[in-house]
């Protein structure tokens, strides 16, 4: 079994880059004129088809690394990297946009029946920086009990991806424009933070085996 601060670590991540919170105004603007019964079902739909999609790569992740010459240290520099961009974002608020932008995409293009998929569960859910988090902590959870300490996190960060979905009209109205704009800076100088350290281990890796 892994140790406390490792799944502390691999929590924080995944609840940072996922950013429930940050999504929940986005799920009220892809589910605009919609009933608490039909917000429900699309909640429910995106958290279990982005469940899956990580724990794919949380599961299978070494595998496609292995599959593609890529070793797991060089995935640890690039995936910090990526992580260290999406923290940029967050600070000083460009990933916002961009989601918002990607949502009123799917609201022309497919309405109620898609959005579920497309842009809720990929990319806003599930997207690059909670897909390489997932691959990059996969490499730190080996073994069967560290697999299944790493799926239940997942569930335990989607669960409450869910939970936030649900109370978003709440959790928007209390947290206002100011509060969500401080809480994002605040993940995002965090997520900064951890991504400097799997740059770090994955240089010294990579220095080692060189």
């Amino acid at each position: 079994m892994p140790p406390f601060d490792a799944l502390l670590n691999a929590f924080i991540t995944l609840l940072v880059t996922v950013d429930p919170a940050g999504l929940a105004p986005l799920f009220l603007a892809v589910t605009a004129g919609m009933n608490r019964s039909e917000r429900n079902q699309v909640a429910v739909r995106a958290s279990l088809i982005a469940l899956g999609t990580l724990m794919l790569f949380a599961v299978a992740g070494s595998v496609i690394l292995t599959a593609l010459g890529i070793t797991l240290p060089a995935f640890r520099v690039a995936g910090g990297l990526l992580l260290f961009y999406i923290a940029f974002e967050m600070i000083f608020e460009r990933r916002h946009e961009r989601h918002e932008k990607s949502a009123q995409r799917a609201i022309t293009r497919d309405m109620i029946h898609n959005i579920a998929a497309f842009p809720l569960a990929i990319p806003l859910i599930a997207g690059p920086g909670a897909i390489s988090a997932s691959v990059l902590l996969s490499g730190s959870f080996a073994g069967p009990l560290g697999q299944a300490a790493l799926a239940v996190i997942l569930i335990l960060v989607i669960a409450i991806t869910y939970a936030v979905f649900v109370l978003a009209e709440r959790i928007d109205g209390f947290l206002g424009e100011t509060g969500r704009s401080i809480l994002t800076r605040l993940l995002g100088v965090l997520l900064a933070a951890l991504a400097v350290q799997f740059v770090s281990d994955g240089a010294k890796a990579l220095f080692a085996a060189g």
